[in-house]
């Protein structure tokens, strides 16, 4: 996915001169392509998140595209009162890029598990948020965050993902992307997470279940038609996201449905309002607090019979 955003950064900065490219010491294999092409409009600040984020911002106050490229937390947590301030408050065109969303840096512990970015960002006035699933919707996405004008936040997942979506296929990620049809449950997913509720769908689609299936590239602004549709045509809603349930995607879904008489349930999968004390690979740490395609399935099982 990383590679994937790198790819269409640079095939886009060939015709903007205005695009700088940022980083906290890190990236380097997965920057060189920018490095190489732009020399003069890459900037590395050093382990200096804080005030690279001030950088960006002045910068783009002065008529630049600033793209900030770190792991998930260390460009959004660490940084939460420049962008605030010094970004978000003054619609600067500084565009933060998070690698590493969710689990996706497993191994190295809790410090390094981006689970509270998404409720955070979408938070902040004027900034807009986008959760690709693949690599196909990163480039999508990519293509739409340098379009919009001010503070967005682009979440990525690690890298070697499997594409999802067809290789033709034109996606609109300002729009919620259909991948199945069906009535009785409708499954909202952002980001990497896609993969598995992708094969949760799969498997109950194998036991009868009537079940549409969404992505949602976009969060903010998001959907809200997708959401209002199906609400007046599904049972059961469940969103699924690899990140804290409080204040994330699965919120922003609920505040969409509260605003509106409907007879829908709704159950939003991830991370069940706590630390990830637990340290193991993406797909391990997914198995561990219950957010595997076979723990999906069961849960929503559990709650559509009842």
């Amino acid at each position: 996915m990383r590679n994937s955003f790198v790819k269409k950064l640079v095939e886009i900065a060939k015709d903007r001169e205005d695009i700088i490219l940022i980083t906290g010491d890190l990236g380097y294999n997965a920057l060189d392509l920018f490095i190489e092409n732009f020399p003069d409009r890459f900037i590395n600040a050093g382990i200096a998140e804080q005030n690279m984020m001030g950088v960006a911002a002045g910068m783009a106050k002065e008529g630049k595209t600033v793209v900030v490229y770190s792991i998930g937390n260390f460009t959004t947590l660490r940084c939460i009162e420049q962008i605030r301030n010094d970004c978000a408050y003054n619609n600067a065109d500084v565009k933060i890029v998070s690698v590493g969303g969710g689990f996706a840096y497993g191994t190295l512990g809790m410090t390094h598990h981006a689970t509270e970015d998404i409720a955070m960002m979408r938070a902040l006035p004027n900034v807009k948020v986008f959760s690709p699933a693949d690599p196909l919707e990163a480039i999508a996405c990519t293509e739409e965050m340098l379009k919009q004008k001010g503070t967005c936040y682009l979440r990525l997942n690690r890298g070697n993902e499997e594409i999802i979506h067809g290789e033709n296929e034109k996606l609109d990620v300002k729009s919620a992307i259909k991948m199945n049809d069906g009535n009785d449950i409708a499954i909202f997913s952002t980001g990497n997470i896609l993969y598995e509720a992708k094969k949760a769908c799969e498997e109950l689609k194998e036991k009868g279940f009537a079940v549409g299936l969404y992505s949602f590239p976009m969060i903010k602004p998001i959907d809200k038609q997708t959401i209002l549709r199906c609400i007046n045509e599904s049972k059961l809603i469940i969103t699924i996201e690899e990140h804290n349930i409080m204040g994330g995607f699965g919120g922003a879904v609920a505040e969409v449905m509260s605003e509106v008489p409907h007879n829908s349930k709704l159950l939003r999968i991830g991370l069940n309002d706590e630390y990830t004390s637990i340290v193991g690979k993406q797909n391990y740490l997914r198995e561990q607090y219950k957010m595997s395609a076979k723990e999906i399935e069961e849960r929503i099982i559990s709650v559509y019979n009842h």
